[in-house]
């Protein structure tokens, strides 16, 4: 999580949440990436940094991104390995 020192009166108040989904069978694995943005209004309530929970963290990321979405690109993203459809080729006068 990234944080600003100081703002709206209070310290260490989260702005950025990164989160990480990973997927993987026997031999092939994926992962997706990204971050929530996250605002903290002056006057809401306030949980201290060294308090949050992962649950309200969660509480964050999880309506603000597709899950179900992102699971099923991790599958295909495995399927692809397990069945690849195209393949980098070497320059063919380099060698």
């Amino acid at each position: 999580m990234t944080a600003y020192p100081e703002a709206e009166g209070q310290t260490d108040v989260v702005f950025q949440v990164d989160w990480q989904c990973s997927a993987k069978d026997e031999h092939f694995g994926a992962t997706s990436t990204g971050s929530v943005m996250v605002t903290y209004v002056s006057g809401e309530p306030f949980t201290p940094y060294e308090d949050l929970t992962e649950a309200q963290v969660w509480g964050w990321v999880d309506p603000n991104i597709d899950r179900l979405e992102i699971e099923a690109n991790l599958q295909t993203l495995i399927e692809q390995q397990r069945e690849p459809t195209e393949e980098t080729k070497a320059l063919p006068w380099a060698s």
